[in-house]
């Protein structure tokens, strides 16, 4: 950056008067998020502290001392006559792994992210046709009691709504977020700890762009989610594949191919797509690794709310006595897509580096949403939501289950998942799964091929199918489809 370039236009949060953290301690904590995330890039001039403290309506001895506590720690340095920078050689041993400095023109991805989308025909994620996923259901009920919870909003708005609110998002939604993983997922989290973000995708993008330099070596399950496979593509990191079995990720493969991974992403508790959970030996030996190598564990908790035999499997973060994993889940899932809200739990030393990366995203999740959701999951409505939705999912899987059965006992073996919102059909017969969702694409039925998902283990030709948002008589229909289109 040339000497004379001017400050950086800074946007951080607004101090939280009402804190116990005094005001001083939130601007020092927020500078430095930006300098450890990159927001503020080596040599990069900060404001002026008459007008940052005019900025953030704050005293400017206080923007004083803040920049003289990052100047006394290394992570700025003063120039005679020109202002304050921040530091070319910032000191070794930060709390949190700084993320490189964002490129003048963002890079298209490389070459190997557009490979990482499965082959074979594209999946119509707009379409509402079975075995369609990504699908949810939304009885009457739920639609009157969210109406008049979005309407009580609008007619006494918080003034918070018609202003900028936190990256992090509001207190009270953070609040009932982490009352709900601590009830129902066994997460280890307060309030402070929560991030609430535009969809799980965007949870797992701030934290890649946080840890990830290019290069770094990242272990994915294989099989393995196709849009997380892109978004480590496009970060530049090491794919590294670890096989999958019976009790899900296969840690001792991931050692031997690198013990010296940066991070490691996960669905313990629905492997996807193969629907296998991580048993507890599993889940001990991948956490004392990442305690040896200094390593992250990225838990994507994506659908475990809808198990239909016992209660949901507790979470991976709630064992960890280390601060290694990052829980991220999602209400895409369980309430509708279009609602866009996600959330990641983070440990302290990455808190305020994704933070700092979020404001370079979309500042803060949209206010009305975030009001009704808080409204939903505090006064009760979630939960009898997700029971009544449970005996939906549960009558559309068994429906399923049965008509392929029915239908096509030769041409797929099918098992009723006790988890989740789809189920494999795996095919007989030496069947191509890519080829039978050609066919079966034909003929109106949206089946997505498993086989693509594979990276280096040997392929399972199977279809993934999703129930959740299916009336029974449709599955049932097209699971006749389906199976004219393997006999085809």
């Amino acid at each position: 950056m040339p000497r004379d370039a001017g400050p950086i236009e800074l946007m951080l949060p607004a101090p939280d008067r009402a804190s116990p953290v005094p005001v001083l301690r939130q601007l020092y904590l927020a500078l430095r998020g930006a300098i450890l995330a990159g927001v503020l890039p080596p040599g990069a001039r900060l404001p002026p502290t008459r007008a940052l403290a005019a900025q953030m309506s704050l005293a400017r001895n206080t923007v004083v001392a803040a920049y003289e506590q990052l100047l006394a720690e290394g992570f700025i340095e003063g120039r005679v006559g020109a202002g304050s920078f921040v530091s070319r050689e910032l000191p070794e041993g930060l709390e949190a792994p700084s993320a490189p400095p964002p490129a003048e023109v963002a890079p298209a991805p490389p070459p190997v992210a557009r490979r990482s989308a499965p082959e074979g025909p594209a999946v119509d994620e707009l379409s509402a046709r079975p075995f369609n996923t990504g699908r949810t259901g939304w009885d009457d009920r739920s639609r009157r009691i969210w109406r008049s919870l979005t309407l009580r909003r609008l007619s006494a708005p918080d003034p918070s709504m018609f202003g900028y609110g936190d990256p992090q998002g509001s207190r009270a939604l953070r609040e009932a977020i982490a009352r709900y993983l601590r009830a129902a997922r066994a997460v280890r989290c307060d309030p402070d700890q929560v991030v609430v973000t535009a969809g799980a995708q965007q949870a797992i993008d701030l934290v890649l762009r946080v840890l990830l330099r290019p290069g770094d070596p990242v272990w994915v399950e294989d099989p393995c989610y196709p849009a997380l496979r892109a978004a480590l593509a496009a970060a530049g990191a090491r794919i590294v594949p670890v096989p999958v079995d019976a009790q899900g990720m296969e840690v001792a493969a991931g050692i031997a191919a690198a013990p010296e991974a940066r991070l490691a992403y996960v669905t313990p508790s629905s492997q996807y797509p193969m629907g296998v959970v991580l048993s507890m030996a599993r889940r001990l030996e991948l956490l004392a690794w990442a305690r040896r190598a200094g390593a992250w564990l990225l838990e994507d908790d994506y659908d475990s709310e809808f198990r239909y035999a016992g209660r949901p499997l507790a979470s991976l973060q709630g064992i960890d006595d280390a601060g290694r994993v990052i829980y991220v889940g999602t209400f895409s899932k369980v309430i509708f897509p279009g609602l866009r809200l996600g959330y990641c739990v983070l440990p302290p030393a990455l808190l305020e580096p994704v933070r700092a990366v979020r404001l370079l995203t979309d500042w803060h999740p949209a206010t009305l949403a975030e009001g009704v959701v808080t409204d939903f999951l505090a006064e009760g409505h979630f939960a009898q939501h997700l029971r009544r939705m449970r005996l939906q999912y549960r009558a559309a899987r068994d429906a399923l289950v049965a008509a392929l059965r029915e239908h096509g006992p030769e041409a797929v073996a099918v098992e009723p998942p006790d988890q989740g919102l789809k189920l494999l059909a795996r095919l007989r017969g030496g069947r191509s799964d890519v080829a039978v969702a050609e066919a079966a694409a034909r003929r109106g039925v949206v089946a997505r091929p498993v086989s693509p998902m594979f990276l280096a283990a040997p392929p399972v030709q199977a279809l993934m199918l999703g129930f959740s948002g299916h009336e029974p008589a449709a599955l049932r229909r097209a699971a006749r489809g389906l199976v004219a289109a393997i006999g085809g």
